[in-house]
């Protein structure tokens, strides 16, 4: 067997209509299928950037949910989202962030590309990231691991 992709994320969500908002209209995903009640199941959202059928699901569970144990703990650490090819691009994502009123937790230059971290309201953390451009980690594969340096946009 081989990968050949990361293909969909599914996260459990407390307040559907509010992950919705912050995913469609804060990042930009286009919603596929709208979310709303299954008979004898919990409502859903799905989700494509129209490179696969859905590449993120949205699953209600409630206000009565755990909320995600503090660092350090076993489980995903963050979700990586490609959102352009240039800092130009990540400029304008980090505006339309601080139009939002979403926080930015980071901003790391990783040498291979540039990232974003936020946190969705469910506070699973999302890096928004471009690979930059002219850097051949294929050739040189260390480079993935270069130190991460702070990154001024």
């Amino acid at each position: 067997m081989e990968v050949k992709a990361l293909g969909h994320v599914v996260l459990y969500v407390r307040d559907l209509k509010q992950s919705v908002k912050f995913y469609a209209d804060v990042l930009g995903w286009r919603q596929i299928f709208p979310h709303k009640e299954r008979v004898g199941m919990s409502p859903i959202a799905v989700f494509s950037s129209g490179r696969t059928h859905h590449e993120l699901l949205l699953i209600e569970v409630g206000s009565h949910a755990a909320p995600l144990p503090p660092n350090p703990r076993v489980g995903l650490y963050h979700i990586g989202l490609k959102i352009g090819d240039s800092d130009n691009e990540l400029r304008e994502a980090k505006a339309r962030l601080e139009q939002a009123g979403v926080p930015i937790t980071g901003a790391s230059d990783h040498t291979v590309s540039h990232s974003l971290y936020i946190a969705d309201p469910d506070g699973n953390e999302i890096e928004l990231y471009i690979d930059v451009p002219g850097v051949d980690w294929h050739t040189d594969p260390s480079l993935v691991l270069s130190g991460i340096k702070p990154l001024r946009l």
